[in-house]
């Protein structure tokens, strides 16, 4: 999508999410607005109806006056006013009200208005000229959302819809989303029996089945093998920490309220549970001294980390309260930092196309509107962002800007994946940091004896294992390539008089490294591959009195169907060099 056309369609769907709001005024009496942003993908708005709950049926009636409103060719008219004048205005509209309070808490003199028809709305805006521009809408589904997203304030109703420039672009994405339910992770990982949620053990926790370990473990030991590969040593640190560790990284005051506290029985101190493996890692470049010689030092961590993310925010396994990281940091001499990030790329790019998705590179800045949001003085800012800029330019890496986007402690290279159904993700990142090294007080010494600082470069692969098993769930619709799938084979024996022959094959398969299973059970043949069809089995391997006879095994592929019968050893070699070729 070019820049123009996104910011077309941003102005069509906020102006179709005021169209919204009006029209629901329209329809419904003692209705309070709360707010109606742009999404991806579309928008919402969220409202007090004063008791009243919003039916499925009651989104045709809105569809249908919106569509009433849009005939009119309404103009989008802009308005500015004082705070009083605003606050007279939104009498009657209490979260407005608390909107323009907050607007005046942060400095502004004036708020903007945007009117519609009658309609007039608390907005910044941009909006579509006229109501003529706007038309390919529909309008989701209906949900609750907290005002501000706070548990403690009033639940609201949220709508939210989608707006396109096309009919056809408005199909394909309601095609895409249909594509997108039957593969939802959370409905595929019950299926396929890989992972579970308990309300005893609690929400945002999951629990791995045998099948959902391996496939874990597949993640985590191909960006172990990744990293290896360019010199990252795996270390492990504890989950449990002492307060000041964070209080010295800047972590504690910027995501304290994010951090789950630890109270012991013993000890008055504080403690958290880790939501990052960074500040540990500088302790143990600090636990001995350093030369330049000794550099770069690259540490890598899969520990788990904890996040105190809000229940309603929760989603199977794409945002959860315990996860890990394909986590690594390196130390190193300024000198060292462009082939340290190509480096980290290479793997990054090696990985990506194991797993099939494209991507494309953006260089997140920081905002220095808002200097309060990160660590660090400008200057150091300013030096450490031309430092990626120029790595970008000399290796004509393609990319594009996103203002705001960096980590508190610096700018980073974070790479956008896509997955099979177009959706973007943002797994991988490489980070450039002068800052925290300097608060933990890092040291090395240089050629001439001096000491230094040394730089610190964060870095993940594909993120979270259990984030990206999610993404990749769904990337596959379940169909997991060979070296991935939890189950490689399954061995089904024509009948019960052949099962001492399939025990031998499933032996000898196993004996291999190859994750096998067999299905003695007393279903008919016919179910039994379908039921490995339905576990989206790569391959099948019936064995009958032919295959006895011949000391073979007919095999079925997944999406290839029959492929004839093969001896035993010559399958063994076929299907290790698949797995070794990570096709």
């Amino acid at each position: 999508m070019t820049a123009e056309k996104n910011d077309r369609l941003e102005k069509i769907r906020h102006s179709t999410s005021h169209l919204l709001a009006y029209a629901v005024r329209e329809l419904f009496d003692g209705v309070k607005f709360a707010i109606g942003p742009t999404i991806e993908n579309g928008f919402y708005y969220d409202f007090d109806m004063g008791g009243r709950t919003f039916a499925p049926e009651d989104l045709k009636k809105i569809e249908t006056k919106m569509s009433e409103l849009i005939k009119q060719k309404l103009l989008f008219e802009k308005t500015e006013l004082t705070i009083k004048e605003a606050q007279k205005k939104m009498t009657n509209q209490p979260y407005k009200l608390e909107l323009i309070k907050d607007l005046a808490a942060a400095g502004e003199s004036q708020v903007s208005f945007y009117t519609v028809g009658d309609f007039a709305d608390l907005c910044r805006g941009p909006h579509a000229e006229n109501t003529k521009e706007l038309g390919i809408f529909k309008l989701m589904k209906i949900a609750g959302a907290y005002w501000k997203g706070s548990e403690k304030n009033k639940m609201l109703q949220r709508i939210y819809g989608t707006a396109f420039e096309t009919k056809d672009e408005l199909a394909q994405y309601l095609k895409m989303l249909e594509e997108a339910e039957k593969r939802d992770h959370r409905k595929l990982g019950k299926e396929l029996g890989l992972f579970i949620f308990s309300d005893l053990v609690g929400p945002g926790l999951p629990i791995y089945t045998g099948k959902g370990a391996i496939l874990r473990r597949e993640i985590i030991n191909f960006s172990n093998d990744l990293q290896k590969g360019i010199g990252y040593e795996e270390v492990h640190t504890p989950n449990m920490n002492k307060a000041e560790l964070f209080k010295v990284s800047g972590h504690y005051d910027k995501y304290k309220d994010g951090m789950f506290k630890v109270i012991s029985n013993y000890s008055e101190e504080e403690y958290f549970l880790k939501p990052m493996n960074c500040p540990h890692h500088t302790q143990i470049f600090a636990s001995q001294s350093r030369s330049y010689k000794d550099l770069p030092i690259r540490i890598a961590d899969f520990a788990n980390l904890y996040r105190d993310e809000k229940p309603g925010e929760l989603s199977g396994l794409t945002r959860l309260r315990c996860f890990a990281q394909d986590d690594g940091h390196c130390f190193c001499r300024e000198d060292q930092i462009k082939e340290e990030f190509l480096n980290v790329l290479g793997i990054i790019n090696q990985a990506l196309k194991a797993y099939g998705m494209a991507y494309s590179v953006r260089l997140s800045l920081w905002d220095p509107e808002h200097c309060e949001k990160y660590l660090g003085e400008p200057e150091v800012w300013e030096r450490s962002q031309e430092l990626l800029k120029q790595i970008l330019s000399e290796n004509k890496i393609e990319h594009e800007v996103g203002i705001g986007e960096a980590a508190i402690y610096g700018p980073k290279m974070d790479l956008i994946s896509k997955d099979s159904l177009g959706r973007e993700w943002q797994i991988s990142t490489i980070q450039l940091d002068f800052i925290m090294p300097q608060r933990f007080g890092l040291k090395y010494t240089d050629a001439e004896g001096k000491e230094k600082t040394p730089v610190m470069i964060h870095r993940a692969i594909v993120g979270s294992p259990e984030r990206f098993m999610g993404i990749l769930i769904e990337h596959y619709a379940g169909a997991f390539p060979l070296w991935l799938s939890p189950v490689q084979a399954v061995i089904i024996p024509v009948s019960e008089k052949f099962n001492d022959y399939g025990g031998k094959v499933f032996g000898e398969i196993k004996e291999a490294g190859i994750r096998v299973e067999i299905d003695q059970t007393d279903e008919s043949l016919g179910k039994r591959i379908r039921n490995a069809e339905k576990q989206k089995t790569p391959y099948i391997l019936v064995v009958g009195e032919k295959e006895v006879e011949a000391k073979t095994v007919a095999i079925r592929k997944r999406g290839e169907g029959d492929l004839g019968a093969k001896k035993i050893k010559e399958f063994i070699e076929e299907i290790k060099k698949e797995i070794k070729e990570k096709k």
